[in-house]
């Protein structure tokens, strides 16, 4: 039996973002929540973080620490997405205020802390938003760079383009200096890119799937996908939303739903026209070193099998 698999999940919730959560703590003999960090994207960082905690208290798990972290990118203004989310980011059901604490630490310096006393190499990092504070973290303690085990992000496309510019999609967009500090860490990362996640359809039955499962969590779960589906289905012509978040977790839990490339991948940081560009060189045009997995395929049936099954168990 192997020991359950640490990580900190950076997140920005966002309704997907609530899922991935909610598929981790669903699999505990797999996957150890060392904590949440919050982050400003989807929404601002005083919703991300009170977003986080609601997440934690539907999953009865008030013992998992959040984190407030960066409340702007690095160089840029922040840009949010309430035109998706809505305006508190978790739209659809209607949620009471969470009663957990938030915690009085910096979700930077409990991301250095941490990585710094849990052995080298044991701590992944499961970013779901933007990435400024992974990168503000790299920047304040650049030994802790070495010890991570490795980097599970959502972010970034190469053929589906992008979501909040024609160019780029919008955890990378958001704060293209911090991605570029990341990709160039030298951390193994796995990137789950709108090429695997606009694989990863709430279509109807699927959505009915969560719902029949008769539970809070469940229940919940069919209602923020119905919110956000509204929008996607309208924008792409498809027949459903987008899960993109929970692509991450659901790779530690079972990475043969997926398949990509080891190939470089570097962000656009100069252009306003493409700024935020994942530039991901797929068919080996250049010699720039390999420096991501960038995922392009998944097994969608058994991405929602994996994901109904673990959210039933909460």
């Amino acid at each position: 039996m192997n020991l359950p698999r640490k990580i900190i999940i950076d997140t920005d919730p966002g309704q997907d973002d609530a899922v991935a959560i909610l598929l981790a703590l669903g699999s505990p003999d797999e996957i150890e929540v060392l904590g949440i960090t919050a982050v400003a994207g989807n929404v601002p960082l005083a919703l991300t973080q009170r977003n986080a905690r609601i997440i934690c208290e539907l999953a009865n798990r008030r013992d998992i620490p959040v984190f407030a972290g960066c409340d702007r990118p690095l160089q840029r203004p922040l840009v949010t997405a309430e035109h998706v989310h809505g305006k508190t980011g978790l739209d659809g059901p209607q949620m009471s205020d969470p009663t957990m604490p938030l915690q009085d630490q910096h979700a930077v310096d409990f991301l250095i802390e941490t990585l710094r006393r849990e052995p080298a190499k044991s701590v992944t990092l499961c970013p779901l938003g933007p990435l400024t504070n992974i990168a503000t973290a790299f920047q304040r303690a650049p030994d802790i760079i070495a010890r991570v085990q490795e980097i599970v992000l959502m972010g970034g496309a190469y053929f589906e383009v992008g979501n909040i510019t024609p160019a780029a999609e919008f955890n990378i967009y958001v704060d293209p200096q911090a991605a570029d500090m990341v990709f160039k860490s030298g951390i193994p990362i796995v990137v789950m890119p709108l090429d695997v996640t606009h694989k990863a359809l709430a279509t109807a039955p699927r959505i009915e799937a969560f719902r029949a499962l008769g539970t809070e969590p469940g229940r919940m779960v069919a209602e923020w996908t119905d919110f956000f589906e509204r929008f996607d289905k309208q924008k792409y012509g498809s027949s459903g939303a987008p899960l993109h978040d929970p692509c991450v977790i659901a790779y530690l839990l079972r990475p043969a739903l997926f398949s990509g490339r080891h190939i470089n991948v570097e962000i656009e940081t100069q252009s306003e026209l493409t700024m935020g560009m994942t530039v991901a060189d797929w068919w080996g045009v250049t010699k720039r070193p390999a420096n991501a997995l960038f995922i392009g395929a998944l097994d969608a049936e058994g991405f929602f099998a994996l994901l109904t099954e673990r959210i039933g168990r909460l």
